[in-house]
């Protein structure tokens, strides 16, 4: 069994093929973190504790001075006897006093993975379980500590479940999903943050003493902070290194930050964000927290993203779509905006017929009075001013092309000016006596109450079966204001952020579980809301409303960390760029748009025949390699310099495409070579374009010339077959 309790000694060793997690068991008490790290063949405890009178410290026991919670390495926090580092809970009892005292309990070692109730989570058939319950005996409180170990993956995921056996109300005023104690402080923090179309930047810094940290308060999980972070040696590089990478699946507020104490050690903890949350604990009842995925890379950020990128589309997005390839789509937005007539649509969906595009895409202006943005967001009834014959009748039209059919949506949110915010203007977040502040002209509406999820299954459910969409675009265009509702009693008003994403997953399982075969795309303009959380119930995500291929060859560079290309989606937008003004060439947009999830955002009826003949052109060598873009290993074989030059490549078993993008051109360049490093170095290879033949070692190793570039944003690619 990969998970082994020494009762003797005292050890729990969870251990697969490439790592191994052990958690110490002191006193027969306290939970304590030993070792994480590259797989041990056995554990005897060779690193022992070092018990140290210290002072200033604080003793469970009296008679005991070395021993203190405030310098053990533990595995869960203490609270209000003795451990002053940042907390993984915190729980206030009916006296309104903030102590507990867990200790061990018991514990259970079982074969496969529960589901979360209630969150989404990874699945996994090679799992084994164990679970640590730690009892307040005072109050009858029981938490348990969840490790679910992977056998074909470096992975661990963690939970906490809290349950009051007890007679009194308790309220958790910090639930979180993770912590570690680590013996070091010699890690440099890796994380992703960045803004509203400007997603994902590589951030890393050198560990200091005091806390650094991420954190969202938004309501989601925000384009500011990934829910992401890892902490590497100063030597860690893309190849070599360790990585050790925590990524939260969840979709709302979130904390992820790491404390160097006064001893020299490094305390991790991930969870939803403890500002403004709360939950009533009533007895005999529960609160379940989040997952947090524990992934150890022992050679560097490209053995992490390997590893992110197989077990999220193998065990974390719908199955239907594991290995479902994704259609080439036209989306309207860039070309439209709000303003387009049916008959305008067919013939643009004709156009794309023509050049092979699969899926039309009908974005924000088709239904209620919505001209802009300042009204009709609830009103999901067809406008049939733009849709004389409605929609029903536009997607028979679509499909009679041949060609699947998509539409836009934004559930979560209601516009002032609605007939369905006259009828009920309850159903926004609002405190009372106070505005209600609107963003992009909106207010959120309030998820945490049962009636509006229904609501929201039932109108988008009769949408999907009566006009028959293949493909939906799920977007959410501003954060959480004036959260508060007219329903929960004040003693629970704190609950409603995360209320609020519990009910955003119960109507994406009800709408996912009902229409296994639509595909849906998140969106929160952008990459706002773009977590695990999302991914487990739609497969891809629209990466960023930035479409600049310059702009997007940076930031699905920086998403690669985490998510495969094939759930990066990225169009081929017009030039000049509407985000930027910058003017690209479009074999380069097209390069990088297939990089990701393919597709166009541009009004077809303008392109040039030059540009329509590319864009044949580009679609067909898009399907006849859209396994090897789509499911193909990715990697990354430069980042962005200073001249937002990069490279990455795409490979399976028989085929190889590098693409090179140069950023600005510069004079007096030095020669460049760029190494392969992840070819077979026994394999031959066919360069295609020119029909030369190299060895693996020699790609790898030698690398290929990159030529003299005079043009700004330019690509270069080269497509590999191997050879016998």
């Amino acid at each position: 069994m990969p998970i082994i309790f020494d009762q003797e000694k005292g050890f729990f060793h969870l251990k697969n093929s490439e790592i191994s997690y052990i958690i110490g068991l002191e006193k027969n008490k306290y939970i304590t973190h030993r070792y994480y790290g590259p797989v041990l063949s056995s554990y005897a405890g060779s690193n022992q504790l070092q018990m140290i009178d210290r002072g200033f410290a604080t003793n469970p026991d009296s008679q005991e001075r070395t021993f203190s919670l405030n310098a053990l390495p533990l595995e869960t926090s203490s609270q209000g006897n003795g451990d002053h580092r940042i907390s993984n809970y915190q729980i206030r009892n009916h006296f309104g006093q903030n102590v507990t005292n867990f200790i061990y309990y018991t514990h259970e070692i079982t074969e496969g993975k529960k589901i979360l109730p209630s969150l989404p989570s990874l699945r996994g058939n090679n799992v084994t379980t164990l679970a640590i319950t730690l009892k307040d005996h005072n109050q009858n409180l029981l938490m348990t500590l969840t490790y679910n170990l992977y056998e074909n993956y470096p992975v661990i995921t963690r939970n906490v479940h809290f349950e009051n056996q007890g007679y009194e109300t308790v309220y958790l005023e910090n639930a979180g999903s993770l912590l570690i104690d680590f013996p070091s402080t010699d890690y440099e923090l890796v994380t992703l943050n960045g803004s509203h179309t400007c997603e994902a930047n590589i951030a890393r810094q050198k560990l200091h003493p005091g806390i650094q940290k991420i954190e969202s308060s938004r309501g989601t999980s925000s384009p500011q902070h990934q829910p992401f972070l890892a902490l590497v040696n100063p030597e860690t590089t893309e190849t070599s290194g360790p990585v050790f990478a925590f990524h939260f699946v969840y979709s709302g507020n979130f904390v992820a930050q790491v404390e160097v104490e006064q001893y020299g050690s490094s305390r991790l903890q991930m969870g939803i964000n403890p500002d403004n949350f709360e939950w009533q604990l009533q007895p005999k009842a529960i609160f379940q927290t989040p997952e947090v995925v524990m992934n150890y890379s022992q050679r560097g950020f490209n053995q992490m993203s390997q590893t992110f990128h197989q077990i999220y589309q193998k065990e974390l997005i719908p199955t239907g779509f594991i290995n479902k390839e994704r259609p080439i789509l036209l989306n309207t937005w860039e070309a439209n905006y709000f303003e387009f007539a049916e008959t305008a649509l067919l013939e643009q969906a004709q156009k794309a017929k023509d050049l092979g595009i699969e899926l039309f895409v009908l974005d924000d202006g088709w239904f209620g009075k919505r001209d802009d943005s300042s009204s009709s967001l609830g009103d999901w009834q067809t406008d049939l001013n733009k849709l004389p014959h409605g929609l029903k009748d536009l997607s028979e039209k679509i499909h009679a092309l041949g060609m699947q059919f998509g539409l836009w949506f934004e559930p979560e949110m209601i516009s002032k000016n609605s007939d369905l915010f006259r009828a009920h203007p309850d159903w926004a977040l609002q405190v009372q006596n106070y505005p209600m502040t609107e963003g992009r002209r909106q207010l959120v509406l309030d998820l945490s109450r049962e009636e509006i999820q229904d609501y929201l299954v039932h109108v988008l459910s009769q949408h999907l079966e009566e006009a028959k969409i293949d493909y939906v675009k799920w977007d959410m265009n501003r954060h959480l204001t004036e959260i508060g509702n007219v329903i929960l009693p004040p003693e629970q008003q704190k609950e409603l952020s995360h209320r609020y994403v519990l009910g955003l997953y119960r109507i994406l399982a009800k709408l996912t579980q009902k229409f296994p075969s639509v595909l849906f795309e998140n969106c929160s303009s952008g990459g706002g809301r773009f977590d695990p959380g999302m991914m487990a119930y739609m497969p891809q995500t629209w990466t960023s409303d930035n479409s600049d291929a310059l702009c997007r060859s940076i930031i699905q560079y920086g998403y690669s960390y985490l998510y495969p290309p094939i759930m990066l989606s990225a169009h081929v937008s017009d030039v000049p760029n509407h985000q930027v003004g910058r003017i690209t060439p479009l074999n380069t947009r097209g390069l990088i748009a297939m990089s990701g999830n393919f597709g166009y955002e541009l009004d077809l009826a303008k392109q040039t025949e030059t540009d329509l003949i590319e864009i044949s052109q580009q679609v067909a060598f898009y399907k006849e390699h859209r396994k090897l873009l789509q499911f193909g290993e990715f990697y990354r074989l430069q980042a962005p310099d200073k001249n937002f030059a990069s490279a990455w490549l795409f490979k399976n078993q028989t085929e190889v495409l590098v693409i090179y993008s140069n950023g600005l051109a510069q004079p007096a360049v030095p020669i460049h070579y760029l190494k392969m490093i992840y070819l077979d170095n026994h394999a031959n290879y066919q360069e295609l374009a020119s029909g030369e033949q190299f060895s693996g070692s020699e790609l790898n190793h030698a690398g290929m010339l990159i030529p003299r570039i005079k043009e700004d944003f330019a690509t270069v690619m080269y497509h590999f077959k191997k050879v016998d």
